[in-house]
């Protein structure tokens, strides 16, 4: 992915940061450095070669692609093949059997996994990969010192069901002054197909509906790109795609709270509104481990190796405590 920003991380994301977030349920005491320091490295099995395939996000397509060099680096007669057109392509992917791997960068529906179930008998396994933060990205060169969740509903969204009392079209309305005040907002947004679109539209905009006038875009970069190019204009995507032309604003939960920036260190306190997880979901038996060409992927994905791919695209990595719990769906 041409034109990333990478960010720092002062350590790994802590079990009990991630339940602050809302993304689990069961804390634990552990430090980032404590995390760091007992993820285990890989280490090569042998007898590991062929191809899988990956269907799903887009979110997660360098990711994806990362992982896949990684791996060859240790297993040299290794292919993977990507294609990355949303997360509701993985599902049906992996149902049908025409995908090993299904990256998503939300959880399947429980229609998505009835499906699954109805097919083969049992549910699909969803292994947790990395912390994603969503960003919310504006010009370069807008000033606007950042938006509460409302506000972005208000903006993005017809119904306005985060309860903000009036729809915002123009930037004076978010505070802008002088020549920004009058100028419209111009909306960037993901397609149906995917998970970022879902999250959003459930995390920002309260379940409601998006706005006509959001323009969707096949992919994260391309929405970036969009923003990057657009003087007023305001996109969502996952924080890995953040490039130079853009800037990703703090946000607020509601008016009178301080704004968050999407940074590690906050994804770790659980202050930033939009934290999610992002997953890669594969056809496991409940009786038996998983085949070790797809075994031994989802391991180095898991191990310190797989993890520091994971800051290196910019997302925010896992503890070694969370990284442990998903290692064992695998056996």
């Amino acid at each position: 992915m041409s034109g990333k920003i990478g960010i720092s991380v002062l350590g790994l994301v802590t079990v009990m940061a991630l339940a602050a977030a809302g993304l689990i349920s069961r804390p634990v005491s552990a430090t980032g450095a404590e995390a760091q320091a007992t993820l285990p490295d890989y280490r090569r099995v042998d007898g590991i070669a062929g191809t899988l395939f990956s269907v799903g996000s887009d979110s997660l397509a360098n990711l994806m692609t990362l992982w896949g060099e990684a791996f060859k680096r240790v297993y040299p007669n290794f292919t993977i093949h990507i294609q990355a057109a949303g997360s509701s392509t993985a599902p049906p992917a992996l149902s049908e059997g025409t995908s090993s791997l299904g990256p998503m960068s939300r959880r399947m529906t429980s229609s998505e996994e009835s499906a699954f179930e109805a097919r083969y008998g049992y549910k699909p396994t969803a292994i947790r990969v990395a912390v994603d933060l969503v960003a919310v990205f504006v010009n370069r060169n807008n000033p606007v010192v950042g938006m509460t969740i409302p506000e972005l509903d208000a903006v993005f969204s017809a119904t306005r069901n985060c309860g903000y009392p009036q729809a915002v079209t123009e930037w004076g309305q978010l505070g802008l002054s002088g020549a920004w005040k009058q100028h419209r907002i111009q909306l960037f947004g993901r397609d149906s197909w995917s998970g970022t679109h879902e999250y959003f539209k459930k995390k920002a905009l309260c379940k409601g509906d998006y706005r006509a006038t959001v323009t969707k875009q096949p992919g994260s970069a391309a929405v970036v790109q969009e923003v990057a190019a657009a003087r007023n204009g305001i996109g969502y995507a996952s924080i890995g795609y953040r490039t130079a032309g853009v800037r990703a604003i703090p946000l607020a939960g509601a008016s009178g709270e301080q704004f968050v920036e999407p940074t590690p260190d906050n994804a770790f306190a659980g202050r930033y509104p939009l934290t999610r997880f992002l997953y890669i979901y594969c056809n496991k038996p409940p009786d038996r481990s998983l085949p070790p060409l797809e075994k031994e992927f989802l391991t180095l994905v898991l191990s310190r190796t797989g993890q520091r791919v994971v800051i290196k695209d910019g997302y925010v990595p896992l503890s070694a405590d969370l990284a442990e719990e998903e290692r064992a769906k695998l056996e």
